[in-house]
Order: C-alpha cells, then structure tokens, then sequence
C-alpha cells in the first residue's frame, strides 16, 4: 500500500492521506478510495488508467476535463447547489497535469462523491430514468465548443467493425467458416442498411456529437432518495452518433435473455424496457435532436446487437483473439444470440416507430 501513498502524495489534496481502499468491481481500470485526516479532509477516488485500452492518455483525461467543466458551468448558470455531487471533479497533481505517470502507468484523482449509490437492476422505473439521465447529458454537451478526440478510433464505426469480419473471412485462421456462413450471408444481407449513418454523416445529413458511448443503468449516481446526481464513467466520452448512447442501452438493458444464452427462446426485445428508455430520453434530448436522429431510433436499436453479433463472429472466426470466452463456442454462443435479439428487434419496428410518434 505504500506505493498507493507515494501516487496519491502526487495530488493536491485537502487533508493528510490516511486510508486507501479497493473500490468496486470495474473491468477496465482499478480504483481505490482514498479516505484523509484532517480539518478539511476530502475523500477521493485514485484510478490506474488502463493504458492498454486508451492509448493516448492525455486526450483521454482533456476530453474529460473539457466536459466536466463544461457541464459544470451549465449547473452553475442553472443555480445547481452542491455541484461536487452533481458532476465528476478531477483534482490536479501538484504540478497542475491532469494524471500522474509513475513510469509505468497513469493514475487519476477524483473527488469522491458522499452518500451516492449506483443500481445494477433494469426495470422500467431505472431505464425511464437512465433515459431521462443520459439524455440530459447529451443535452448539456450540445453546444461545447471544444472538439473533442475518439478515445478508442472507430469505436462505434459499424464500416470499421464489417472491414474486421471480412479480414477475419478471408484469413479463416481457425477454419471455422463452413459453419458460420449462414451468419455470414445474414450479415451481408444488412450490411449496406447498417452502415446508413457513416454515409449519412459523410454527406452531411447526419452530425457527431458528444456521447457517453457506455451507457448502463450502474454509470449513474443516484442519492438516497433515488434521484439521480451524475452520470459517470466518462473515459469513453466521444464523438458519436446519437445511436451510440440510445443503442447500446437497449441492447444490454431490453434483452431478455443473457448475452450468451444458449436457448434462444430467452432471447427477445422487452418492448417495456425501450418505451420507459426511450420516454425519458426524448424527453430530454429532443431540444436538440434532429428528424433524422429520431426518426432513426429504432434503426439504432438494431444496429447494436448487429454490430455486437458482427464482433462476437469475427472473433469466432479468428481463434478467439479478443474476447475472453469460458468454452471454445462461446463467442459463437454470443453471435447466435445476438442474432435472435437483432431478429427480436426487428419483428417490433412498428411498434417502436408508433411509439416514437405518441411520444412527440
């Protein structure tokens, strides 16, 4: 633990460093919670910053200080109080950089946030709210002037994820083809209508804007009351597609199966789920959404287990390079059931589509 002393002592912190503790479960980086001593002691949060994952820190960390502060300035001009709870707070070394390196990785401050808990269950009530929440968050970030650089390159690029699986095809390095060319040709057969919004964005019809790109019901801090404080985890903050947050929500949150469910009678779109999401995120973001962006709601809900089944069967593909898997079909397992969420979400398009309109 002395060395978590030594890397904290490199902050400028209120208080006298006293405990640090692990904090939470996260995949990506490990985070401890530094409790001090003292007349104005201030708990914070110490992560290692997964350098593996986001290559060029110091973007990473100015695309957050950018949007924090930004959002900051917006709480303060709406007469927000207790803003330290309201939205992420980087504290500075003491040479005022936004991480410390100690010659091997990056670390990052934050003020911890007091009486603050995260929810792990989806139910309509949570996702109206994740709604509402990460809605709010585009809405707030709209008008940033800063321009903000991709943390992980071509992310969400759905033209980059099919390029992947053709590399994977024509390489067939585990020889498994034969027996996934069925999801293949289905592939195919959307390929060109999935790939809508990187054209529509080259002609000028469809704009990127500031997306959360990691939207889950447990990056939110509630109160005690059950109100959301902030949205959190804000290392993959990026421009994107609208698609990005409203997608990849519903394809973890609405599916009533497990991602790698192996009965696909599981597997289906919970239509109660996309109408309580999809009510609190247009009712925040549609001051600044465009007739494409919503029109074109239902197109991102589809897009994401589609671009999820196009990763899982590449890497099937390719001898399971990328995903961790527990079995050698696993990621075949996931492809199949992403396919018969994608099928799922698909049958309900008009539904989806009317329900968009009553919401207007």
């Amino acid at each position: 633990m002395n060395n978590l002393h030594e890397i904290a002592a490199q902050f400028k912190t209120c208080g006298v460093v006293d405990q640090i503790l692990p904090l939470g479960a996260g995949l990506i980086n490990d985070s401890y919670e530094v409790r001090t001593a003292g007349d104005d002691c201030q708990n914070y949060v110490l992560q290692r910053i997964n350098h593996a994952i986001f290559q060029d820190v110091e973007m990473l960390q100015n695309n957050i200080f950018a949007v924090t502060t930004f959002i900051r300035k917006k709480l303060e001009q709406q007469n927000e109080t207790d803003l330290d709870r309201k939205v992420i707070t980087l504290v500075p070394t003491k040479d005022d950089k936004l991480y410390y390196f100690d010659g091997t990785s990056y670390w990052r401050l934050t003020l911890f946030i007091a009486s603050a808990i995260t929810k792990e269950t989806v139910d309509a009530p949570n996702s109206y709210t994740a709604g509402v929440a990460f809605g709010n968050f585009q809405a707030m970030l709209a008008d940033i002037p800063e321009k903000l650089g991709e943390t992980i390159p071509d992310f969400h690029n759905m033209e980059f994820r099919l390029k992947q699986l053709h590399d994977a095809v024509a390489a067939n390095a585990a020889g498994r083809l034969s027996e996934v060319q069925y999801l293949i040709d289905e592939i195919e057969k959307r390929a060109e209508e999935m790939c809508k919004a990187e054209r529509w964005y080259r002609e000028g019809k469809l704009p990127k804007r500031v997306c959360h790109c990691d939207t889950k019901v447990n990056n939110m801090m509630f109160d005690k009351d059950g109100k959301v404080l902030c949205v959190i985890d804000l290392d993959t903050v990026m421009p994107s597609f609208i698609f990005s947050d409203y997608g990849d929500f519903l394809r973890s949150a609405a599916n009533t199966g497990a991602e790698d469910d192996k009965n696909l009678e599981n597997v289906n779109f919970n239509m109660e789920i996309f109408k309580a999401f999809t009510k609190g995120y247009l009712e925040s973001a549609r001051s600044f959404l465009l007739p494409i962006e919503i029109e074109n709601l239902p197109y991102a809900a589809a897009l994401f287990p589609y671009m999820q089944l196009v990763r899982f069967l590449a890497d099937y593909i390719n001898g399971d390079t990328y995903y961790k898997i527990q079995y050698p079909e696993h990621n075949l397992v996931r492809s199949k059931a992403q396919f018969k969420l994608l099928q799922s979400i698909e049958e309900k398009f008009p539904e989806m589509e009317e329900f968009i309109k009553s919401c207007l």
